[in-house]
């Protein structure tokens, strides 16, 4: 399986997949950082965290995968959300809520 079918599997069995450097239990950057405090005050139960700085062919390959150059980076339901700023502004107008809602990522408890 090459990297882009990594990847794709990655976003397509996830509810939420979450690109980031380092885990959500301890952030490499404060982007990643901002990403994970953001998904935790939204309710979110289950993140499947993926740390690049593991694999650097994920690092890359999911720059292209999304054809977006920064990370973190958010998918929800299969589909591209953003970066760290486009979480934070979702999260402000409550559109990113409603996002993880209709995913079913809100609320579930282990």
């Amino acid at each position: 399986m090459d990297i882009q079918e990594v990847i794709r599997e990655q976003v397509s069995s996830n509810p939420v997949v979450l690109y980031m450097k380092g885990t959500p239990q301890f952030p490499q950057c404060g982007f990643s950082a901002t990403a994970v405090q953001i998904l935790k005050h939204c309710g979110v139960s289950a993140v499947a965290a993926v740390n690049v700085l593991e694999n650097d062919a994920i690092r890359q390959g999911i720059k292209e995968f999304s054809n977006w150059p920064t990370i973190p980076q958010l998918y929800v339901g299969g589909e591209f959300v953003g970066g760290s700023d486009i979480m934070r502004e979702m999260y402000e107008s409550g559109e990113l809520q409603q996002l993880l809602a209709d995913a079913g990522a809100v609320g579930q408890k282990g």
